[in-house]
């Protein structure tokens, strides 16, 4: 019979529990998982953006891409400040500014974050399973925006140039040690660039072990039905996309 209650719980949970003890300590191997997770989630902070592989797989999808880079020149100055990844690099800002592109209802950026590696292994299977609901609301979609150095509220300056109704910022996050690879998103009404983070709605944990890619994309469609039929997303936006008679419903938008 086994006389520690909190081992049967560690089957329902990647959090650090029940690990034992050896003398005043915890067991090696205990100690030695520690590290791992603690290395591996230090690789997903610093492991390159390889925006050109995810550009590839939106084609297939038949989606343009265009690429980006905030102000932030490298991962150093990343980490170190923050408000540089927040807004776009003076050549960035130039080339949207001298696209064609424009963009009527919804702009989808994917931004490197702390993760890039969430980003690699959930942002084309989000948008995958997003793409039916967002034909059904009825919403035009921008080309999608690959950003590199990227903080959430660079969405609201390539928004507020691309003068988008909303901005869906797919990001990774930062890495736990039991989750290094999980990917949020915040949803943005009326992008600009003097947006607070009150004004967004956030979905987070999207990863298999976590939210499943199919129920995150009928959230976040929630939240874009809500979010264009009340013009608004934040505080003022509760989710109730968990209510049971909701379950992966949403309706055409009358415009």
């Amino acid at each position: 019979m086994n006389s520690d209650a909190w081992t049967l719980l560690r089957e329902y949970t990647d959090a650090r529990i029940a690990l034992g003890r050896s003398g005043a300590s915890l067991p090696t191997k205990e100690v030695l998982n520690f590290g791992l997770a603690h290395a591996q989630a230090r690789d997903a902070v610093h492991q390159p953006f390889h925006s050109d592989v995810l550009s590839n797989a939106l084609s297939e999808l038949g989606l343009p891409t265009l690429t980006v880079k905030s102000a932030a020149q490298d991962r150093h100055i990343y980490l170190n400040r923050p408000d540089l990844g927040r807004i776009l690099s003076d050549e960035s800002r130039e080339m949207l500014n001298t696209t064609q592109t424009r963009c009527d209802d919804l702009l989808i950026v994917i931004g490197d974050g702390l993760s890039s590696h969430a980003v690699h292994r959930q942002a084309v299977a989000l948008v995958r399973e997003l793409l039916p609901y967002i034909n059904t609301l009825g919403l035009t979609l921008a080309p999608i925006v690959l950003a590199h150095q990227s903080r959430v509220a660079l969405g609201d300056d390539i928004g507020e140039i691309l003068n988008c109704k909303a901005v869906a910022m797919l990001i990774g996050e930062r890495p736990g040690l039991s989750s290094p690879d999980s990917l949020g998103v915040y949803l943005t009404w009326k992008p600009e660039r003097k947006r607070l983070e009150s004004e967004r709605n956030c979905i987070s944990n999207i990863r298999p072990e976590g939210l499943s890619h199919t129920a995150a994309a009928f959230k976040l469609a929630w939240l874009l039905e809500q979010a264009f039929s009340r013009r608004l997303t934040g505080v003022k936006l509760k989710d109730e996309s968990d209510n049971p008679a909701l379950h992966q419903t949403v309706k055409p938008l009358l415009k």
